[in-house]
């Protein structure tokens, strides 16, 4: 088969059916109620996708409001990653950076995301590369508690993260994280991660100014870091916006107050950029965007667009220069870090975000065309608040107008209704408790940025009735 044969798209035909009942007899996907998968006989199939759009094995096509899983950030079907995995599977598939060992690959990759790192803030110098954000971040509380060790300081050991923020799903970042109905499962979080309010003004701070609402959660650090003894305190952790939280968009002002008290108490400052990173917010990384200088980030999904599996961890010249000067192995790492294939699938992602400049547009053309797009169902009786930043945004759905309350008075009724009305109308988008989230490929138009919010506002219109049915049952209930 020759190469340009080999990456001739096809449209494969699939028994449905079969692949139904060995998904239920065989298959446990991830974050799952395997309960529910029983019951409804197998999962939906996605079965191709191009550009913005993916189609499932029933032939029904939809517009993916997701990417994927926040990491399709320059489209789906693009040749260019294929023919960059294809070349360099043929020269050298897999080798391992062990043992004093390299391939040319992930050094280079790490060149490029120095590069784009350095936009700001130039001590961001290095790379360490994993497979997954949940090990970047898992990386992240080694790397830094080894860090303290090199400065003698061996007493710090606490992360302070936030309440419902999400940093992966292995022990370790899993307890970064604060989510509780993940904390309960497996006995975390584990020692030395204490949790502090999030950023999330609509919930939880509605009749706040901005400004004092973003000082008062931002000195809920400084208060943490005084009661665990500053002393003992490495890092505080946190996404720039909150993604699987909630698409949570801080107030400007409260990322500069965390990293002045993170700066005060000399400890040091990880931004996960897992979800931000790569163009989401219209800058390569969202620190970017917040105008600050973390000492460590955390880096996946749109690396490589979801291509491939591919992680890193961005580290400054300062924790270097001291592994250096100190010596002595860091013993962490894995058998894929740095994988050659996956690395040069990122590089051509990363050729493609620059030269079709999609940042720049993010920024300039489809970000700003995204908000005033979503403005448009702000007027809507179930919206409390429409919010985005970027390509990334949220809609809050409410049961009473200009307030934050909730149909049946609790989180979590209106949210998946909505969402499966906007499947159902052909668009792919997220229910995080009562906000419908979104983040479209950064390839996205304007037509179909406005096709978005039309199906959007349609599913708010037919769930209308329905949820303030459900209330007035929930209210009857009560009484």
């Amino acid at each position: 088969m020759t190469r340009s044969s080999a990456l001739i798209s096809s449209r494969k035909s699939y028994d449905i059916t079969a692949l139904k009942q060995m998904d239920v007899a065989h298959h446990l996907p991830p974050q799952s109620d395997y309960k529910v998968q029983h019951e409804l006989g197998g999962a939906r199939f996605i079965v191709s996708a191009e550009g913005c759009r993916i189609t499932d094995g029933e032939g029904v096509t939809m517009l993916d409001g997701m990417a994927g899983l926040w990491c399709v950030n320059i489209g789906y079907g693009r040749k260019e990653l294929a023919e960059a995995a294809y070349d360099q599977m043929l020269e050298l598939p897999f080798y391992n950076t062990f043992f004093k060992t390299a391939t040319p690959p992930p050094v280079r990759l790490a060149a490029k995301i120095a590069e784009k790192m350095a936009i700001g803030n130039p001590d961001l110098t290095h790379v360490f590369f994993n497979n997954s954000g949940s090990e970047a971040n898992d990386t992240i509380f080694r790397l830094v508690r080894y860090y303290w060790d090199l400065k003698g300081e061996s007493k710090r050991k606490i992360f302070i993260s936030r309440k419902n923020a999400y940093h992966g799903s292995t022990v370790a970042s899993a307890s970064l994280g604060g989510m509780t109905f993940m904390h309960e499962q497996g006995g975390l979080p584990i020692p030395g991660v204490e949790h502090v309010d999030q950023p999330y003004q609509f919930g939880e701070g509605f009749d706040e100014t901005p400004e004092a609402f973003a000082t008062r959660v931002a000195n809920t650090i400084e208060e943490r870091i005084l009661a665990v003894g500053p002393e003992n305190v490495a890092a505080f952790i946190g996404e720039p916006v909150q993604g699987a939280g909630g698409v949570i968009i801080p107030p400007n002002t409260y990322w500069p107050q965390v990293e002045a008290i993170c700066r005060k108490y000399g400890i040091l400052l990880v931004c996960d950029e897992v979800i931000c990173g790569f163009g989401r917010l219209g800058h390569w990384f969202g620190h970017q965007y917040f105008g600050i200088k973390p000492d460590l980030i955390t880096m996946a999904k749109g690396m490589s667009s979801g291509y491939l599996p591919i992680s890193a961890v961005g580290v400054s010249r300062h924790i270097v220069d001291l592994m250096v000067e100190k010596g002595g192995e860091f013993a962490h790492g894995f058998t894929y870090s740095g994988h050659p294939t996956c690395a040069a699938v990122a590089l051509a992602n990363i050729e493609i975000l620059e030269s079709e400049g999609l940042v720049g547009r993010t920024k300039t053309v489809t970000g700003p065309y995204f908000a005033n797009a979503l403005k448009r169902l702000s007027d809507h009786p179930l919206v409390g608040e429409v919010r985005s930043l970027g390509l990334i945004g949220a809609i809050e759905i409410v049961s009473r107008k200009g307030t934050n309350q909730r149909f049946g008075g609790a989180e979590g009724t209106a949210g998946p209704i909505v969402r499966d009305l906007c499947i159902e109308g052909g668009l792919m988008v997220r229910a995080i408790r009562d906000s419908i989230v979104m983040c479209p490929p950064l390839t996205i138009s304007e037509a179909e940025i406005d096709e978005l919010v039309s199906i959007i506002e349609k599913a708010l219109n037919a769930a209308d009735p329905l949820l303030r049915s459900l209330d007035v049952v929930a209210e009857e209930a009560m009484t």
